[in-house]
């Protein structure tokens, strides 16, 4: 994930412990601790342990050292999955002109523009009549979304009005409640469309009440605001965990990322021990503050990473100088100009064994890159990324699953201060949130099967297809080839039409040349496409 910076601005992974005051971490019990169950009743308890890392190198590097035990109350409050705003799609990655199919905790929704009142609107992937998906539908010429399957049309509160079966002289069919469409409130906030898993009468007005999380950076003008969004072979919690990592950047997707190596190696990844501590955690999720980011976690979705040019730590809706100094002074406004970066991950669960993500990295410089760099462009290194532990993040879930996710804290050997976020979050999981993702039942439990490689790493379908910029990226450099290929033969056929002596030696070989290089250039860009637009393999061994 921080593979996602840009020049000039560099992240360093490894931290001096001169740079951060120790702070107590919230190291739960571990599977050293296991023998104290977690109890969950209102007047309940929980032990609350301090751990040190230990220096690297040593005899005691795989103990975890307890130096105090605190006695905490816990909270009867628990996180209702059902009650949450979730994120669907970035605005810049949606048609208007069809709808389109999106699955979020096991519900399958469609979202579609309403020209009539200027709207996205999402509604249940099932026809009323014969349960026929509305996403494979269209748009009709009065802005009514029809189901392709027989006609039917419906407007933008789910209410049916039009049957074309239904007799023209008899009752009105179409107003029955039983031909309407489930619809769920939806907003747009930070470019993202988001919606509300309950289609309940009570909840339609829901937004006036509780809001989606706010990201000041994504609508600040100052910043750039790229996104992406990617559909992954492995579920949210893995997602999540993996995420809040930031220990397994030098090796997981060693030679992809730009990070500041640390002047001691001690292999040829460098990494090092990482001094992460959480501050607080309750049900609306924790935050924790390093020396060289601040981070936030807002379940269900979002996690976020907070960075300044020299490791300080900043608030976005804090000033970003000090409005007491003139403004008029280049040299003033220079000194007190800090650049930011953040990381904001939108994590959606899908289903069990599916997730999808959504990526912002918001900037206050560099502007002028966005402007003229599409999007596609950075999407490539991203997706490169995320390819680089899919796989073996699959496997993983699947080892968690035959253990049990409430199993994990006891088999998973977690003794340093690196996996400070990664304990917190199962902690979360575990206190409020029940363990996992609530499916209500949807789900037997079990994965879907491992796909063959080239499938189980295809781009096009993960992210092409529901991306824009890729997406015309995709589609104009296949032109490209067609149009380089076409070149090449007519090239050699109007060498073969030339008499002899007809033309100089020159021209003869100045078309030879020219249909030499097409033919290369157009094999260059089907292996360009193939490798970065469809199917990128990763074998770690080889990097």
């Amino acid at each position: 994930m921080l593979a996602f910076s840009v020049p000039s601005f560099h992240i360093p992974l490894a931290l001096e412990k001169k740079q951060t005051p120790f702070k107590k971490s919230i190291f739960f019990k571990s599977q050293l601790h296991s023998k104290h169950p977690l109890n969950t009743g209102n007047t309940s308890k929980f032990k609350l342990f301090t751990a040190l890392s230990p220096s690297p190198l040593t005899d005691s590097s795989s103990n975890l050292q307890v130096d105090d035990e605190v006695e905490v109350e816990t909270s009867s409050e628990k996180f209702d999955w059902y009650s949450q705003w979730y994120p669907l799609m970035p605005i810049c990655d949606l048609d208007k002109r069809a709808p389109h199919a999106k699955k979020v905790m096991g519900i399958d929704v469609v979202i579609w523009w309403d020209r009539n009142e200027s709207e996205w609107k999402v509604f249940d992937d099932a026809c009323p009549h014969r349960l026929a998906p509305l996403s494979e539908g269209r748009i009709d010429q009065w802005g009514r979304l029809q189901c392709v399957y027989h006609g039917w049309c419906f407007n933008g509160s789910g209410d049916c009005k039009f049957i074309p079966q239904a007799p023209r002289d008899g009752p009105p069919l179409h107003t029955s409640k039983k031909a309407c469409v489930a619809a769920y409130p939806s907003v747009v906030q930070n470019d993202i469309l988001w919606f509300w898993p309950n289609t309940d009468p009570q909840y339609k007005d829901i937004i006036t009440r509780k809001t989606p999380p706010f990201m000041p950076e994504i609508d600040d003008p100052s910043y750039t605001r790229v996104m992406m969004n990617r559909d992954i072979p492995y579920g949210y919690e893995v997602l999540i965990e993996n995420l809040m990592d930031p220990a397994h950047v030098q090796y997981a997707h060693y030679g992809i990322t730009d990070i500041v190596q640390p002047k001691d190696k001690l292999d040829r990844e460098g990494g090092k021990p990482l001094d992460l501590s959480i501050e607080e955690l309750d049900v609306n999720g924790f935050t924790s503050t390093q020396g060289w980011s601040k981070t936030t976690f807002m379940p269900p979705s979002i996690f976020c990473y907070r960075f300044t040019s020299n490791n300080t730590l900043y608030d976005p809706n804090f000033a970003y100088s000090d409005p007491n100094k003139p403004t008029s002074s280049v040299e003033t406004k220079k000194s007190s100009f800090q650049k930011k970066l953040s990381l904001i991950f939108f994590c959606i669960p899908v289903s069990p064994g599916n997730s999808r993500v959504i990526m912002c990295l918001p900037r206050n410089y560099g502007l002028w890159i966005d402007k003229i760099v599409p999007r596609w462009i950075f999407h490539l290194e991203q997706n490169l990324v995320l390819d680089s532990d899919l796989y073996l993040l699959h496997l993983e879930e699947k080892k968690i699953l035959d253990i049990g996710q409430e199993n994990w804290h006891k088999v998973c050997f977690v003794p340093t201060k690196s996996d400070a976020l990664v304990i917190g979050f199962r902690k979360w999981l575990k206190k409020y949130a029940g363990g996992q993702v609530d499916w209500r039942g949807k789900y037997s439990g079990a994965l879907p099967p491992t796909p063959p490689r080239e499938q189980f790493f295809d781009r096009y379908w993960s992210h092409v297809v529901n991306c824009k910029s890729c997406n015309l990226a995709y589609k104009s450099l296949n032109v490209v080839e067609v149009a380089l290929q076409i070149i090449s033969v007519a090239a050699i056929g109007i060498v073969a039409a030339m008499k002899q002596g007809a033309a100089s030696a020159v021209t003869r070989n100045s078309m030879v040349v020219l249909a030499v290089v097409s033919f290369a250039l157009s094999r260059f860009l089907a292996h360009f496409i193939y490798k970065y637009l469809r199917y990128h393999d990763y074998n770690h061994a080889f990097r």
